[in-house]
């Protein structure tokens, strides 16, 4: 009886304690809304979650917890919460989410770079993007491409333009940004196996698409292997598509290769597959590269260089038609270091301070990836509150640029903001993943490794751009709406269609 009764207060104590335990447990987690059974908060988000998590931190705060379906989620939504979850304990949460059907397929299983999980493949893969693939003396190397791409865009608009025909800029925009890449990855000119070019110009839509889609099986978990929206038919389409076009492109490199060897000839440059193909032939390298980890990586490129520059840009266009005072201040600035004789350069944009406001300004308002998305590899207590390991995180830039207690007038387009008293730009906020209120490329060791490349292909575009043309809005007030439209990116929700009026006359030669 005495033993029975111990047992019981052990038993009791046991409960009790667990009771506790799991009490304080779920005090230490972020706020959180009301969930519902088997679908958590998923009801609470629209196809444009950027802004629902928004609205939703104004009332649970700048860090809450949700579950999407069966997946436990940690959203911050302020440049300190992101400064305390990517810096201070970047260790735990230096993982980008990879648990979707759609990553899984077009990475090859995993296979890539922006998505491989922190381990020597990574590190080795980082280590080249830096000193290689992406680094300064690629970029250097390339810059006659760049050139190239530029003027033949710029021709392209001047005779849409003399015609008086209406253009559409994204997708002019796109290609020009696909050219650009596909030349610095596969070596391909615009006019140069043009049917695997414009493939590839699919692919990319595509692929986007696809990443950036909701796709329920991702988020309940007795639902994975149903493919209730058809997305396993589309995953396998394009990446058999994506296979055929790189499968042609890296036999006919390698042909090239081997015949440049027997004649002892050399291509102009070696482009960044003629660098992965060393590694891959190279039986010493640290890391063996396979045929998938190169067409992954490509992908990676296509994907991450096409799509988000272009954008920005067109979004830049779409404020400067809706501020034409700015407008009418950038042309001014390029009139006066440039001139009206030539185009302007890449190396001009070093001495154009109100330029780089004006693009800084667009990340801020419309930044190319509105979430940054990281999974927690360990349990961490950040900001006071317990984030378990395996949670997805997701830091809300599109939020962090509309914050009221970092920015005046947050919803207000003024490149101003970003020039000091001098007129030179404030080094307080750097795009390169310094300041956490500004993290258009993200921040860390897994921030963009492309950073250079699209900042260079930005702001000289644009310039171009701004200096050349008269941008005529067909109809209506001149004005240009902007709303967004669902996306891994942020794409505007209607093209931006303009006349692109020559303003220089005479027109430079190009």
């Amino acid at each position: 009886m005495e033993f029975q009764l111990s047992l019981l207060c052990l038993i009791s104590t046991i409960v009790i304690a667990l009771i506790l335990w799991r009490k304080q447990k779920k005090t230490l987690l972020p706020p959180s809304p009301m969930a519902l059974p088997i679908i958590g908060h998923l009801h609470l988000l629209s196809t444009i979650p950027h802004r629902d998590f928004h609205k939703l931190s104004i009332h649970y705060g700048p860090i809450m917890h949700l579950f999407l379906g069966s997946v436990p989620c940690v959203v911050a939504s302020t440049a300190e919460a992101a400064k305390d979850f990517l810096k201070t304990h970047e260790s735990s949460f230096s993982n980008r989410i990879t648990q979707t059907v759609a990553i899984e397929a077009l990475t090859y299983g995993f296979q890539d770079f922006f998505f491989a999980p922190d381990g020597p493949y990574w590190r080795f893969m980082r280590k080249l993007c830096m000193s290689e693939l992406l680094g300064g003396h690629m970029l250097d190397q390339l810059l006659p491409v760049r050139q190239q791409e530029s003027k033949r865009f710029i021709q392209h608009l001047l005779r849409k333009g003399v015609a008086g025909e209406a253009v559409d800029f994204g997708g002019e925009l796109m290609t020009l940004s696909n050219n650009i890449v596909s030349r610095m990855t596969v070596g391909h000119t615009s006019t140069e196996n043009e049917k695997d070019v414009e493939e590839m110009r699919k692919l990319v839509a595509d692929a986007a698409e696809l990443v950036g889609k909701f796709n329920i099986s991702d988020f309940i978990w007795f639902l994975k292997r149903l493919d209730l929206q058809g997305f396993n038919m589309r995953l396998k389409q394009t990446r058999d598509r994506f296979d055929a076009v790189l499968d042609r492109i890296i036999k006919q490199r390698e042909e090239e290769r081997r015949s440049n060897k027997q004649t002892d000839g050399t291509r102009p440059f070696k482009d960044m597959l003629d660098v992965l193909l060393d590694i891959f032939e190279d039986e010493s390298s640290e890391i063996k590269l396979n045929k998938e980890n190169i067409k992954a990586f490509i992908l990676d490129i296509f994907v991450a260089g096409t799509d988000t520059t272009s954008l920005t840009i067109e979004w830049a266009l779409s404020e400067l038609i809706n501020h034409p005072h700015v407008l009418e201040k950038a042309r001014l600035e390029i009139d006066a270091v440039v001139g009206k004789s030539r185009i302007v350069e890449e190396s001009d944009i070093k001495n154009l301070p109100y330029l780089q406001a004006i693009v800084k300004e667009t990340f801020r308002l419309h930044p190319p990836g509105p979430l940054l998305i990281r999974e927690s590899s360990t349990s961490e207590v950040v900001c006071g509150y317990n984030i378990p390991a395996k949670t997805r995180l997701f830091i809300n830039i599109w939020a962090i640029g509309r914050d009221p207690n970092q920015w005046k007038n947050p919803l207000e387009f003024m490149p101003e903001r970003f020039i000091d008293e001098d007129g030179n730009v404030h080094g307080e906020f750097d795009v390169r993943g310094q300041s956490y209120h500004l993290l258009p490329f993200g921040t860390g060791r897994r921030r963009c490794p492309a950073i250079s490349l699209a900042l260079h292909v930005l702001h000289v575009n644009l310039a171009a751009l701004i200096q050349c043309f008269q941008l005529k809005v067909n109809g209506g007030d001149g004005k240009v709406d902007m709303e967004e439209k669902p996306g891994l990116t942020l794409p505007r929700a209607h093209p931006l269609i303009c006349v692109p009026v020559p303003r220089l006359s005479p027109f430079p030669a190009i």
